[in-house]
């Protein structure tokens, strides 16, 4: 196979922004035709969130939206609507993100596209499932704040803290592509396509595991720890005398290799540390006693002993650094544009022996692929 796992699949791309995008990303590194349908003129929000740009796009829409055709189409104009239906009807998934209704508007809803393609895999990306609440903006900070991910995160008695990066559109747009995957694979069996929907909240909730567990069975609820683990002691940033770094204790075995790493054996028989269950409870009284050891030596002293020592551990790394280490260079990848000049991106992160992922596609300009894409569906150039 040479083409990607996915190859022969066609996905009609109507989403915008990030989860969405990163979703029929992920199908076009793997093989499947996407075609990314965009208002003309403006094209997708995140070619304006910049700077840094390349060409007239940002690095944020680059990041997201390789491996995939543009189409300009005006869906409130007739012509525009009847292209992007034909599009839809002739393609094996649709994804969109619009709020709830408006693809129905368009004529292009579920209902609409179903009777002419009853193999359709249709995918909506929404803010909540259903309910009043369904057609609220679904921004990812504003999710954060719903879904009790900003109450955990940030410095202990301090403001809740968004995550550095949009995360919950991330994680809603990798489970988007595990539902078309698997709605893809029952098509397989019954030759029948079907809805799938995937909300920013439920995936948001879903992400919180052992969070939302230690409230559900526990009744504790979670507060901001900063770089605390809530379950696990040691298991946090510590500061060295130059950089900080992060130790990993994650069992009884591994704290006491580490006690004896920074030669203090004592610690890991003390009755109040000898077992998870006591750190965490006795936290108060170990963690100064760590930082006061951590702070007299540089980092590369006490990652040195532990990694002798097999605790895991790693330094506080910025992207600058990440992308010099040997792993970290293994993931830029250069993809060729003939106008913006040779892009370098994050590669796909999933490995296939048989089908690798494909990665011959730059980012598309805006409605670069309309009249290609018309003539395939043999419609008239827009």
């Amino acid at each position: 196979m040479t083409g990607g796992a996915l190859e022969g699949l066609r996905v009609a791309d109507f989403s915008r922004v990030l989860a969405g995008p990163l979703a029929t990303m992920v199908l076009g590194d793997l093989g499947a035709d996407v075609i990314k349908v965009e208002r003309p003129g403006s094209g997708d929000d995140t070619r304006g969130w910049g700077p840094p740009f390349a060409g007239e796009d940002a690095a944020y829409f680059l990041s997201l939206n390789r491996n995939k055709r543009s189409v300009a189409l005006d869906l409130e104009a007739l012509d525009g609507a009847r292209a992007a239906r034909a599009l839809a009807e002739r393609s094996d998934v649709v994804v969109e993100n619009f709020r709830p209704g408006l693809m129905e508007r368009f004529g292009l809803g579920y209902d609409d596209l179903a009777p002419a393609n009853p193999g359709l895999v249709y995918c909506s990306i929404t803010t909540f499932a259903g309910g009043e609440a369904a057609g609220r903006p679904g921004y990812d900070v504003i999710v954060q704040a719903l879904s009790g991910l900003m109450s955990v995160t940030g410095p202990k008695d301090g403001e809740p803290t968004k995550v550095g990066v949009a995360l919950v559109d991330v994680i809603t747009g990798l489970d988007a592509a595990i539902g078309i995957l698997a709605a893809l694979q029952a098509r397989g069996r019954t030759g029948r396509g079907q809805r799938v929907e995937v909300s920013l909240f439920e995936a948001s909730v879903a992400a919180m595991v052992n969070q939302a567990a230690n409230y559900l069975i526990g009744g504790v609820v979670p507060r901001a720890m900063g770089n605390e683990h809530p379950n696990i002691v040691p298991y946090q940033v510590f500061h060295a005398a130059d950089r900080p770094f992060v130790l990993a204790a994650g069992n009884d075995r591994l704290f006491q290799r580490a006690c004896e790493a920074i030669g203090r054996p004592e610690l890991g028989s003390d009755e109040r540390f000898a077992t998870n269950e006591a750190r965490v409870r006795n936290r108060d009284h170990l963690i100064p006693i760590l930082a006061d050891v951590f702070g007299s030596r540089p980092a590369a002293r006490w990652l040195a002993a532990f990694e002798a020592a097999g605790v895991p551990c790693a330094p506080v790394r910025g992207l600058d650094e990440v992308f010099a280490s040997p792993e970290g260079s293994q993931l830029v990848m250069s993809v060729d544009d003939p106008v913006r000049g040779p892009l370098r991106l994050v590669a796909d992160p999933i490995h296939l022996g048989e089908a690798p992922p494909v990665h011959h596609r730059p980012p598309p300009r805006l409605g670069e692929h309309t009249e290609e894409v018309l003539r395939e569906l043999g419609l008239p150039p827009g």
